[in-house]
């Protein structure tokens, strides 16, 4: 089992020094990322906390699951590895682009 968990569903108001303090009841916290919109600045509603061990991270989990903290029940579990994404955002829709040249490896343009 991992030592890093998934927090979510946390309540915008809290900071990562509540997170910390949350999950020390339970062990030794090693780090705690809080994450941000990058647009806002505001808190996103989740964020990380790595225990020192995987037996703590266990105690976190089964204590703070569905615990609720500043009036929402919390989801806390193991973290997965991050997905990897196609890079835009938009999902769908419009024209697509197509880049580069033949396979030969020779030049090209931009086609649109």
């Amino acid at each position: 089992m991992s030592n890093k968990l998934f927090v979510g569903n946390l309540s915008f108001n809290v900071t990562e020094n509540d997170l910390n303090d949350a999950f020390a009841a339970f062990g030794s916290v090693t780090e705690t990322n809080l994450m941000m919109d990058r647009t806002t600045g505001r808190p996103r509603g989740f964020g990380f906390v790595t225990m020192s061990s995987p037996a703590e991270a266990e105690k976190a989990i089964e204590a703070m699951n569905g615990k609720e903290m500043d009036g929402r029940a919390l989801t806390v579990n193991v973290a997965r590895p991050r997905e990897d994404r196609p890079a835009g955002g938009s999902g769908g829709g419009g024209r697509r682009r197509e880049f580069g040249g033949s396979s030969s490896g020779g030049g090209g343009g931009r086609r649109y």
